[in-house]
């Protein structure tokens, strides 16, 4: 069965999800802003949603998960959760 392990920040709104990439990309560390700034109980691990399995979660995040490349930040994602960046760093 296909796996991967991924990370996320979880934010209400694109504006933040915006915010948050730029400063990603200024080289900011992924796990200190999720700790900081997700609203999903993920943030105690600093974003990491350990091992998904197709299924578990809103299919536009599992779409980024188990589709976009690897190591890269994608998003603003849109849930109903709110708006998420995500690191894919393994799948199998």
């Amino acid at each position: 069965m296909r796996s991967a392990m991924a990370k996320h920040i979880l934010v209400k709104t694109r504006q933040e999800a915006e915010e948050l990439k730029q400063r990603l990309a200024k080289g900011e560390d992924f796990a200190k802003l999720a700790k900081k700034y997700s609203l999903c109980p993920s943030k105690k691990r600093e974003g990491d949603l350990g091992e998904i399995y197709p299924g578990q979660l809103v299919k536009s995040v599992e779409q980024v998960i188990f589709n976009k490349p690897l190591s890269k930040v994608h998003g603003p994602v849109k849930s109903k959760f709110g708006f998420h960046l995500i690191v894919v760093y393994f799948r199998n």
